[in-house]
């Protein structure tokens, strides 16, 4: 598995951790369709979550929230589009929320943030 990817990995497992820990219920990751992929697809009470990650190892120029564009936001809510498309039953809330992980190479520890309801359904 290649650098990006193990990070990447590494900050998924972090953020379900950290959703698990505020109660929520993770439904699936990294789930795939045709057009890409959602990281992690959660329920937090009635409402269901489209989480976006973003992981990096320290932030230099750049911190992991900055990663989330308004190309990604529609990408994410078109993914949602397609997910809500499959289920069956009534539609309920949705939302695309963003978990932003930093890693500190030098004391190994991490910062994760959630931004709620940066793409809205």
């Amino acid at each position: 598995m290649a650098y990006r990817q193990s990070i990447g990995r590494l900050g998924e497992d972090l953020a379900c951790a950290y959703l698990q820990r505020q109660g929520w219920q993770i439904l699936t990751r990294n789930w795939r369709c045709a057009r890409g992929e959602v990281d992690i697809i959660a329920r937090e009470g009635e409402c269901l979550v489209f989480v976006e990650v973003k992981t990096r190892r320290g932030h230099g120029a750049e911190y992991p929230e900055d990663g989330m564009t308004a190309a990604k936001r529609r990408r994410l809510a078109e993914l949602a589009g397609y997910y809500l498309a499959e289920l069956e039953g009534p539609l309920m809330d949705w939302r695309i929320d963003l978990v932003a992980i930093e890693l500190d190479p030098a004391t190994g520890q991490s910062r994760c943030s959630l931004y709620r309801a940066v793409g809205a359904g």
